[in-house]
């Protein structure tokens, strides 16, 4: 008898929220980065609200390197990743 496979989920690792100003409506905004793990690796996460049309979410498979580096990010080069 096989022991029962677990359920696998995804687990968010950290969030963040970073302001920035519309270029079109030049208004504050925020944009989210949210890394996230599940059994294949590291998903990063992004979403931005600018001006009414122009919402914009991605979705970046990271290996483990690039999530430390994304982790450990100071404030001046946090959003790194919309590039």
């Amino acid at each position: 008898m096989q022991p029962p496979e677990r359920k696998r989920q995804m687990q968010m690792i950290c969030l963040r929220n970073l302001p920035y100003l519309d270029t079109e409506s030049l208004g504050p905004c925020q944009a989210q980065e949210a890394l996230l793990r599940d059994d294949h690796g590291f998903l990063l996460y992004l979403s931005k609200d600018g001006s009414l049309a122009s919402k914009e979410e991605r979705v970046v498979r990271l290996e483990t390197r690039e999530a430390l580096i994304w982790l450990n990010e100071d404030a001046l080069h946090q959003g790194s990743f919309w590039a």
